[in-house]
């Protein structure tokens, strides 16, 4: 089983592919990974892709199970409201979470540590033990209390990490587009990536 433990939630914001290609890559690197898909991101997921997600929660783990290729044991789908996993304490919370992607309502409940969901409580755990928070925020254009609230969040030390992607790889696809994303957010959790060369470096094959 992977050392390195990484919790994934996935909301119902815009960009489902962002969280889904995170998840793949993610597991690729040997990690473990907790993941928690809220109801609204099965929604998007449905919508946005050609997956239909299960609603069922052991289906849903199998099902993506085989979408990441994980292996045994390496990745846990939680429940909306399973309290007594270990990511709803922060005795037993990986060090490291990801929104992947972040809806504007997800943002606010943590920025007022609402913990109404499982997906809140996690980050409410991470951010109060001072451990690494990323949010993948999809939103345009940003009001006033969209800015306070990532304000206030990154004040607590959370990383407000924009679904931004760039253009000087010169995409040449929305799988170009996306990849550029899941290795960013997988530089900042400081996990090697192959995915794209870091600005100024180049893979020697």
């Amino acid at each position: 089983m992977a050392e390195e433990r990484i919790t994934l939630a996935i909301t119902g914001a815009s960009g489902a592919q962002y969280g889904l290609r995170l998840l793949q890559c993610l597991v690729g690197s040997g990690v473990q990974v907790f993941c928690l898909v809220s109801r609204a991101a099965k929604v998007v997921i449905n919508t946005e892709t050609s997956l239909t997600l299960p609603e069922a929660d052991q289906e849903l783990q199998s099902f993506l199970q085989n979408f990441a290729a994980a292996k045994e044991g390496q990745l846990t789908v939680l429940s909306h409201e399973d309290w007594m996993s270990p990511v709803a304490s922060g005795s037993g919370a990986p060090s490291k979470m990801v929104i992947c992607p972040c809806s504007s309502g997800t943002l606010s409940a943590i920025a007022c540590g609402a913990s109404n969901n499982l997906i809140e409580r996690a980050a409410d755990v991470v951010l109060k033990e001072r451990r690494q928070l990323i949010l993948v925020h999809r939103e345009s254009p940003l009001s006033e209390i969209h800015l306070e609230n990532m304000l206030k969040l990154t004040r607590m030390g959370a990383v407000i990490l924009p679904a931004s992607p760039g253009f000087y790889h010169q995409p040449k696809s929305v799988e170009d587009m996306v990849d550029f994303m899941a290795a960013r957010i997988m530089q900042t959790l400081d996990i090697k990536q192959e995915l794209m060369p870091r600005w100024g470096e180049s893979y020697i094959n």
